[in-house]
C-alpha cells in the first residue's frame, strides 16, 4: 500500500479532483488547505519579522491512500490535471504505508484503505 501526497495550486484542485473521480476503484481521497515557501521564493534582504511571517504561498495538499498497483495511474492523473508549465505547480510524492487499520470495522492493510 501507498500514500501519494500532493501539493497543488489551489486554482488546480477543481481539475485534479474531477479527474480523480474517473479513476474506478480509487478509495478516496483527503484535501487540506497549506501554505509553504520553495526554493523560488525571492530572498529579500533582512525582511521584516512580519512579512516574514507571510511570506508564504497557498497550497492544497492531497493525501491519498491506494493500492500498488494504482500507484502509476493515480500519479499521472494528477500530475496532467494540475500541470500548467509554471513555476509552483506543485510537488508529488509516493511514500510507503507499513501498517494500515480501519477503526470501525477492524479490517487491516488494503482493505482499510
Amino acid at each position: 500500500m501507498k500514500q501519494i501526497v500532493a501539493y497543488i495550486s489551489p486554482s488546480m484542485l477543481p481539475s485534479v479532483t474531477l479527474a480523480l473521480r474517473k479513476l474506478e476503484d480509487l478509495p478516496g481521497l483527503s484535501v487540506s488547505e497549506v501554505r509553504d515557501f520553495g526554493r523560488d521564493r525571492i530572498p529579500q534582504a533582512n525582511p521584516p519579522i512580519v512579512q516574514e511571517l507571510v511570506d508564504y504561498t497557498p497550497y492544497m495538499r492531497i493525501e491519498i491512500f491506494c493500492a500498488d498497483e494504482q500507484v502509476c495511474e493515480v500519479v499521472w492523473t494528477m500530475e496532467n490535471a494540475a500541470h500548467t508549465g509554471q513555476s509552483g505547480d506543485g510537488k508529488i510524492y509516493v511514500l510507503e504505508v507499513c501498517r494500515a487499520i480501519c477503526i470501525q470495522t477492524a479490517e487491516r492493510e488494503e482493505m482499510a484503505a
